[in-house]
């Protein structure tokens, strides 16, 4: 079984812009080719043609039993009434974590700004994942997206889940560390390349990802997700083949941490895949 936890429906190229539905059928077609089991659709902090808001990402959505939504804030520009449409989603399972844009927004996790996102996700007990590491675009501000920021958000609150994206690539030491110390704080492997991993950069990241498994974070603490569209399923699921770790804690990496950090349903896929149904 394998959950992406990391996708995305927005259109990156500027002089392709293609409509929602359209990204939605690539998306599909992309899992099934790769028989990926699951997937979390990550929304955007703004909206414009090629970026859907949330409502009309969790619309689309809704009778496709493989994707969940992740809803991406603009953490500058949500109103009282954002926060609120926020609270329906959540109340009713429309979507099942919040997703907010260090670097993108120039601003801090610990900024008062964040306060009405953090203070979503503790009272619905949801993930809050959080950019870190490079950003797609060269307008970002990289000393927000610093993985070592999360920290002090972390031990301010203790029972907030974070997902630190992306290993904090390139400074997956210092993710290493944020995410040993707090055992509230997690990290994904996606978005570590644009398109195909290279053979050479393939063989850097298994090194870094073996030793920040050896350097004590559990494998509990380690989320797959690719970042598609943005690097392609094919590639993500033969570098996590290719990786040398034991296979239970292959197991925990693919699938089993997502389930159980986002609480989604997996025994029926499960059961389909053993019988080689799915």
């Amino acid at each position: 079984m394998i959950i992406d936890c990391h996708t995305h429906l927005n259109n990156y190229h500027d002089e392709q812009v293609y409509g929602l539905q359209e990204a939605l059928q690539n998306l599909t077609v992309s899992l099934r080719r790769n028989r990926i089991d699951q997937a979390l659709v990550l929304t955007s902090y703004k909206i414009n043609p090629g970026r859907p808001s949330t409502a009309d990402v969790v619309d689309a959505t809704k009778d496709i039993g493989e994707l969940h939504v992740v809803a991406g804030v603009s953490v500058d520009k949500t109103s009282p009434d954002d926060i609120e449409e926020l609270r329906g989603f959540l109340t009713n399972r429309s979507i099942c974590g919040l997703k907010i844009y260090q670097g993108y927004q120039p601003f801090f996790p610990t900024d008062s700004v964040m306060l009405p996102v953090v203070g979503l996700a503790e009272e619905f007990d949801v993930p809050l994942m959080i950019h870190t590491g490079d950003t797609y675009s060269p307008q970002g501000k990289l000393k927000y997206s610093h993985p070592l920021n999360i920290d002090e958000l972390a031990v301010d609150h203790p029972d907030l889940k974070i997902i630190i994206c992306h290993m904090g690539n390139p400074w997956i030491r210092d993710t290493m560390e944020v995410v040993y110390k707090n055992k509230n704080v997690y990290t994904d492997i996606s978005g570590l390349v644009l398109g195909n991993f290279s053979d050479r950069f393939e063989g850097f990241m298994h090194k870094q990802i073996q030793e920040m498994i050896i350097y004590g974070v559990e494998p509990d603490k380690v989320l797959y997700g690719t970042d598609w569209p943005l690097a392609t399923m094919e590639s993500y699921v033969e570098f996590m083949e290719e990786l040398r770790i034991p296979p239970r804690d292959k197991q925990k990496i693919m699938y089993l941490n997502s389930a159980r950090l986002f609480k989604l349903d997996i025994g029926e896929l499960s059961g389909k895949r053993h019988l080689g149904l799915w």
